[in-house]
């Protein structure tokens, strides 16, 4: 249907101008919208991408670990997903300001300029014909005040030319009087006409002409304005449809993220990370208390001597405290925890009196402590009412949070094997890197050769020569660890190819690494009957008087048996409880072989025993002995 502004509102010109102005400012209140909406985008993007940062593993921090599991990394690739999603809206809102914002906001201010020039067209019609009409009206009273001047004069002559008294002069006077108005109201008439004329003619050019094409253009004005409101609310619609098949590959990624999660995986890892390599313990037997129980030794006779007043065996191997022997656990307690020193540079004894010594022991020994423990019933009773589920925890805890040497052999086997494992990796990386740093310099030194004017190719040497010397470090170290991983992959795999052991007690062929004997003490010592840290120093001295009591409890066993000889290449020391002296060239009995911690436990005679330093002897094991089962 069609429809003109300027023949069917030729008289609203106010109206119109009230319209175009109210078009204008919807225009603007658009742009309002899709400019907030634009700040909105871009805040919830941030907040989305501070959210996804805030969840992300920090670097070198116990949260990179957890990564090894398919659900934490399912969470990382949501994260990630979910960053790129941010990335989407911030797009969506680049494109809003760019395509709507930017273009409306321009498109505004030519549409103001637009109606502002119509406008003016409009008013200089509208004052032209409203001075059109105003001679007019002035050349219409200007021709009725004429009209009646001369209707006057005319009056007066024929009043003074009837008169018989009047001269004839002056009745000649009234007569050319009257004939000059006349001509006056004629010119006034004539001038009338001639306005009258000019001002319909201009009337019908204003209403015909020049505002219904002044208001064909407002028209058109506001139909293009219309119109680009209609696409900007259309481009509105397609930015946000632009960016939904990306963040729809977003989704997907966070389905196929948590469709990788595998739950056996995972618990996999859970075995990997914290399998020991130790065997379960075996059935604990029954503690006959029916039986009479006679006390042959106290326990400082016993350690002092081993071959006085053998205690019957007739019981020895019913006792389990906590799972193996007393005299084995005062040996592993009295065994140093640190690794041996190493051989000396020269064989002498002079070079080696002021070598390395033994390890230094802590000002209380543990072995005080447990004896301390042991002259308690009450707290025996304690012991064997803890659950095997809290050792098991200490036990992890010490060996996943604990310090300990450079070798890892405080670690169980498993453990220290991915240790190492884990650290040869690492060394390779750095490895690399260096190398890489290598390459680069010699190329740039070759540069610099060819080109003398780029730079001096002497100073490259000094980094190049330093790179080398840390390459070399790293091999050597690399060759380090390498050779412990060897051995521990050898001894799991000779431990693999032994019989295991048969269910019951632990008997003298059974020993536990010192870290694991370590925990167990301290737990022992102090966990009190409800779970809770108790040391009473009140009671310690009738706790002492019990000692007598406790020290029934145990029986006593042989000493174990020896597995071989050895013979000492350098004096040691042993200056620390658990350790011996011996002289270069001595020869001693091997009662128990090196555990992977670089210790040796021999005999010298029935009363003198302890550890040294394997690196310091040379063992020669019988072949037909059987000595102790021992872990790596």
């Amino acid at each position: 249907m069609s429809c003109r502004w300027g023949t069917e509102l030729w008289d609203q010109f106010d109206n119109l101008e009230k319209h175009t102005h109210w078009g204008i400012e919807f225009v603007e209140k658009y742009t309002k919208f899709v400019k907030e909406r634009s700040e909105i985008e871009i805040s919830y993007a941030k907040q989305i991408r501070n959210l996804s940062k805030k969840y992300q593993p920090k670097k070198n921090s116990r949260e990179e670990d957890e990564y090894k599991y398919t659900s934490c990394r399912a969470f990382l690739m949501t994260l990630n997903e979910l960053n790129d999603y941010a990335g989407q809206h911030e797009v969506m809102a680049e494109d809003l300001t760019t395509h709507i914002i930017c273009e409306l906001t321009r498109y505004i201010q030519e549409l103001k300029a637009e109606r502002k020039s119509h406008f003016h067209d409009g008013r200089r019609a509208q004052q032209h014909i409203e001075n059109s009409w105003k001679q007019l009206e002035s050349s219409k009273r200007r021709f009725e005040r004429d009209c009646k001047e001369a209707d006057r004069a005319q009056q007066y002559f024929d009043k003074i030319d009837a008169d018989i008294n009047v001269t004839k002069a002056d009745v000649e006077k009234a007569r050319h009087q009257a004939q000059m108005k006349h001509q006056v109201a004629e010119d006034s008439k004539n001038e009338y006409l001639t306005f009258l004329q000019k001002f319909n003619k201009e009337q019908n050019a204003h209403y015909h002409t020049l505002i219904p094409h002044i208001f064909q253009k407002l028209q058109e004005m506001e139909e293009k304005r219309i119109e680009r409101v209609g696409e900007s609310m259309k481009t509105y619609a397609e930015v946000d449809r632009k960016v939904l098949p990306i963040v729809g590959k977003c989704l997907d990624g966070m389905t196929k993220a948590a469709e990788s999660i595998e739950p056996k995986m995972d618990t996999k890892h859970v075995v990997e990370s914290y399998k020991s390599g130790f065997e379960p313990p075996g059935d604990v037997e029954v503690e006959d208390y029916s039986l009479s129980m006679r006390r042959t030794v106290s326990e400082s006779s016993y350690l002092n001597s081993q071959g006085e007043s053998k205690p019957s065996r007739s019981n020895s191997r019913g006792k389990l405290w906590p799972f193996i022997k007393r005299n084995k656990l005062m040996s592993l307690l009295a065994s140093p925890r640190q690794p041996p020193p190493p051989p000396p540079t020269s064989p002498s004894p002079a070079a080696v009196h002021n070598g390395p010594q033994s390890p230094q022991q802590p000002s209380e020994p543990l072995s005080h402590r447990l004896n301390e423990f042991m002259t308690s019933k009450h707290k025996m009773q304690c012991l064997r009412s803890l659950k095997r589920g809290t050792i098991v925890w200490k036990l992890c805890l010490f060996w996943h949070c604990g310090s300990g040497p450079e070798d890892c052999s405080h670690l169980p086997p498993e453990q220290r094997r991915k240790k190492l494992q884990a650290k040869i990796n690492d060394i390779n990386k750095e490895i690399q890197k260096e190398m890489d740093q290598r390459d680069a310099l010699s190329k740039m030194k070759d540069v610099y050769v060819k080109n003398p004017h780029m730079g001096d190719a002497n100073s490259v040497d000094p980094r190049l020569e330093e790179i080398c010397q840390n390459t070399d470090k790293l091999q050597l170290d690399a060759r380090k660890y390498e050779a412990w991983l060897v051995e521990v992959e050898t001894r799991l795999a000779e431990k693999s190819d032994k019989h295991r052991p048969p269910s019951g007690l632990y008997n003298s062929q059974t020993t536990t690494t010192y870290s694991m004997l370590l925990v167990f003490t301290v737990a022992l010592h102090v966990v009190s009957p409800d779970g809770s840290y108790t040391e009473d120093h009140s009671t310690e001295h009738h706790l002492k008087s019990r000692s007598t009591d406790f020290d029934d409890d145990f029986d006593y066993e042989d000493p174990l048996p020896t597995i071989g000889t050895c013979k000492s290449l350098y004096p040691f020391e042993g200056q620390n409880e658990g350790t011996i002296s011996m002289t270069e060239g001595e020869l001693l009995y091997v009662i128990e072989e090196d555990k992977g911690d670089g210790w040796t436990r021999v005999r010298r005679n029935e009363d003198e025993e302890g550890y040294v330093p394997t690196s310091y002897i040379k063992v020669f094991f019988d072949t037909n002995a059987k000595g102790a089962m021992t872990y790596i």
